[in-house]
């Protein structure tokens, strides 16, 4: 049996709310995201202030529910006890205690009653427990005039105890006023009925809980829609913007923080498309000074290079001196004429100039005629078999393979090996030596114009722009050239891969 403090009253239990899932008639959300953190928080917040809200009524209402049974109680037991108070002889004995506890409990509907009277003690029901009467409350009802009550739990059922001395004083004397007679009354009433009147309260509550949640998560998916739909807009317009859209703005609405990052993102994109437009003017104006300086260095140095050829020719008829001048400056008209046709050839790529000459070749001849019309036939190793038949440019297929082995030869190590393979409709070309390899950095930005790996290399020649026309040429016949990751006593590995059949384009 458990009791609570005398004349106090219970404490409500806690309650759980039920664990719903709420879908609304959109598709749910992630729930990583922005706008299902932001509807879960709704519903968070509407399921606590919605269990909040049912417990302090639940409470609220269970008290009241009980307060009234109480004063009902103490008002009918304050009441029978006074009429039948005048009719009980004092001192009483055992039956006398008897009748006067059978019809007090008959006037408070048949609820348990008990009379004391010093050694004496009669009950309206002779089998009922009469434990439920605790010291506590006997002690309240010796120490007090009034109404005494404890409100007890017994048999998983609530009850209320009541207990009061009876006066004597007059005909009209009530329970606990008057003279005291000795005599003690005890009443037990039943609560059930109260308490199944709470637990259908809770019940109802717990049932209007569902749909409370189903309809925040509603109001909060309309919500988070209204809200993110800005957000949304401005997500759209950032990728279109990474894409390389710079005209793209987003409108802006309103005073508050999403309008002001709208108009922080048009600002940011209109200083980002001006950027980028002045960048591609001084880019277009540098490739075209390039380009016409190339062309105009041509005519003068056509005639360089035939004055050039012709001193270098009657060199043995000049003096040490004067040969060794004429042999310097013919090496470095040539350099110079093979910058100037490089230059003219990127700018081509640049002005999207360019078109393919297409014609079936065979792939071992056209490398063997690469390698002897420079003379690295003796210094280069070559794999070339037979029957290896493609559609592409001779010509650029000859600058690739001159650009890769040439590459090889100044800064690898002999020997230099080229490869040349045919499977699943494609050509590859691999062109390795033996050399220190690239470190990482210079292999970063191999294919990079004008780029000279001076720290990976013995030495630094050319003019850098070798490996950029390779790689160009490799994309015009729809390919591509690829290093390969370093490995222990492999120098640099590079690989052409061109489709087998390319058709001519421009």
């Amino acid at each position: 049996m458990r009791t609570t403090a005398t004349g106090s009253t219970a404490q409500s239990a806690a309650k759980t709310a039920p664990r719903t899932t709420a879908r609304g008639p959109f598709r749910l959300p992630r729930l990583d995201g922005l706008r299902g953190r932001l509807i879960i928080t709704v519903v968070v917040v509407a399921v606590i202030s919605a269990v909040t809200a049912t417990a302090l009524a639940y409470r609220e209402s269970r008290d009241a529910v009980l307060k009234r049974a109480q004063n009902a109680a103490v008002d009918d037991f304050h009441s029978r006890v006074g009429q039948l108070a005048t009719e009980l002889d004092v001192p009483p004995d055992l039956r006398s205690l008897t009748r006067f506890a059978t019809e007090v409990s008959s006037g408070l509907h048949g609820s348990l009653v008990l009379a004391r009277y010093r050694e004496y003690t009669a009950s309206s029901d002779a089998s009922a427990d009469r434990t439920r009467i605790t010291p506590e409350l006997r002690a309240a009802v010796r120490a007090h005039t009034r109404v005494s009550l404890q409100r007890v739990e017994y048999g998983g059922k609530p009850w209320l105890v009541l207990g009061a001395t009876v006066g004597l004083d007059s005909p009209a004397s009530h329970a606990g006023s008057g003279q005291p007679s000795g005599v003690e009354v005890f009443a037990v009433v039943s609560l059930a009925e109260e308490e199944r009147d709470t637990a259908e309260l809770v019940r109802s509550v717990q049932g209007g809980l569902v749909p409370v949640v189903l309809l925040a998560a509603l109001l909060a998916l309309l919500a988070a829609r209204t809200v993110l739909r800005p957000v949304r807009r401005l997500a759209r317009a950032t990728r279109r913007l990474a894409t390389g859209e710079l005209s793209i703005r987003v409108e802006e609405k309103g005073r508050d923080e999403l309008a002001e990052l709208a108009h922080t993102f048009n600002e940011t994109a209109g200083a980002l498309e001006h950027t980028v437009g002045e960048l591609r003017e001084q880019e277009a104006l540098a490739r075209r000074f390039v380009a016409d300086v190339s062309h105009e260095l041509r005519t003068p140095l056509a005639a360089m290079t035939m004055v050039s050829s012709v001193l270098e020719e009657d060199a043995d008829q000049l003096t040490p001196d004067t040969a060794h001048a004429a042999r310097t400056v013919s090496a470095e008209t040539a350099k110079l004429a093979r910058l100037v046709d490089d230059l003219i050839e990127i700018s081509r790529f640049d002005a999207r100039a360019v078109a393919l000459t297409v014609h079936e070749v065979d792939l071992a001849e056209a490398v063997r005629a690469t390698l002897a019309s420079r003379g690295w036939a003796d210094r280069v190793e070559a794999d070339l078999p037979p029957g290896i038949r493609a559609r592409l440019d001779r010509r650029r297929l000859d600058v690739i393979v001159a650009n890769l082995v040439g590459n090889a030869l100044r800064h690898g190590a002999p020997p230099v090996a080229v490869t040349v393979r045919a499977a699943d409709d494609r050509l590859t070309v691999s062109v390795a030596d033996h050399g220190p390899g690239l470190a990482p950095e210079a292999a970063r930005h191999v294919f990079d114009r004008f780029y000279k790996a001076d720290s990976a290399r013995s030495r630094s020649e050319g003019s850098g722009l070798g490996m950029a026309i390779a790689l160009e040429n490799a994309r015009l016949h729809g390919g591509t050239i690829e290093l390969a990751p370093p490995e222990p006593g492999v120098g640099a590995v590079f690989t052409l891969r061109i489709p087998l059949r390319t058709e001519s384009a421009s």
